[in-house]
């Protein structure tokens, strides 16, 4: 009863804030902008930290600027989620339009599923309109990952819902595919794959703005198994307010490629969008915190399996402490 009646008043506040016409909403963004960054500089040394790394060929000032240029985007981005709520179809359309659109259509008429990989690039969340833009044959959904708090969890179910895409709870994304498969129902699915793998769910690294990265491989696994045609959604934010997404093949038989082919090409795709406009890439997630080194230990090449204890106790055990 507490959550339900927490729901429905924090529902009430977001539903009040969103009829706000957009130039308010930027208003209330940018004194966002100086109380996260100024004031509480919230994870403004991990940003700092990330970028320096990332652009060890740019200046400080250079960084900096990268910097100032990403909070103020970060805080346009918290706004337009708001305004996702009561925005309507036309205004969405207007402010987020998408390309490439025929790669979808043309998979679908010929029977055939799609996976869209994509980023926390621009507006993510603006990205459940692209249902407005392709056949209304194709069911449409995305993976997400289930927030911990239950009324956030079902706040943002609603945001995304509204647009006419399926929120899939990770967990219950093969029982979904194999379900619209037996209908041959065509889906398109959304898979934003750039976060930090666990560790035990580490089976690819490569290199990726500057750094020896571990990446997510889940997603080629599905595309692979279920034959989906592969497609990278390549964002841009046009100006404040206004963004693009082009929808690029990477391929039509993934079925044909080579293991870690897909993510790989995936990877570099991302990497070409964030170096264009390193403002809107989501800084503030803590990307690098798992080294190649940290998982050398961790990992047993006699079982195939990593180790989930305390890097002091492996360290006690393989006598290195």
């Amino acid at each position: 009863m507490k959550n339900k009646i927490l729901y429905y008043l924090l529902y009430g506040v977001w539903y009040a804030f969103s009829l706000l016409p957009m130039r308010v909403h930027y208003v209330l963004s940018d004194l966002i902008y100086l109380f996260v960054y100024r004031l509480i500089g919230y994870r403004r040394e991990l940003v700092r930290r990330h970028l320096a790394g990332c652009f060890s060929t740019k200046s400080e000032q250079e960084r900096r600027q990268i910097e100032r240029g990403f909070y103020h985007w970060f805080c346009d981005y918290i706004v337009e989620t708001v305004k996702l709520m009561t925005i309507s179809k036309e205004n969405l359309m207007k402010r987020m339009k998408f390309k490439g659109v025929e790669l979808v259509n043309e998979a679908v008429e010929n029977g055939q599923s799609v996976a869209v990989y994509l980023g926390h690039y621009c507006n993510w969340e603006w990205v459940t309109s692209i249902p407005y833009w392709y056949t209304p044959k194709a069911h449409s959904g995305q993976i997400y990952h289930v927030l911990e708090n239950p009324v956030f969890d079902r706040l943002f179910l609603k945001l995304r819902h509204r647009t006419g895409a399926e929120s899939i709870p990770m967990a219950e994304i093969l029982r979904r595919l194999a379900t619209y498969r037996q209908q041959k129902q065509p889906v398109v699915i959304g898979y934003i794959s750039d976060q930090a793998p666990f560790w035990n769910n580490i089976h690819h690294w490569l290199q990726f703005l500057e750094h020896d990265t571990p990446v997510l491989t889940g997603t080629e696994r599905l595309a692979r198994s279920a034959g989906h045609v592969v497609l990278y959604l390549d964002m841009r934010r046009v100006k404040r307010g206004y963004y693009e997404g082009e929808l690029k093949l990477i391929s039509r038989d993934p079925k044909q490629t080579k293991d870690y082919e897909l993510t790989d090409a995936y990877f570099s795709m991302l990497e070409k969008s964030i170096l264009r406009d390193p403002q809107c890439y989501l800084w503030t997630h803590n990307r690098w915190k798992r080294s190649h080194e940290e998982f050398d230990l961790r990992y047993d090449k006699e079982t195939g399996r990593v180790s989930l204890e305390p890097l002091d106790v492996i360290k006690k055990r393989k006598g290195l402490l």
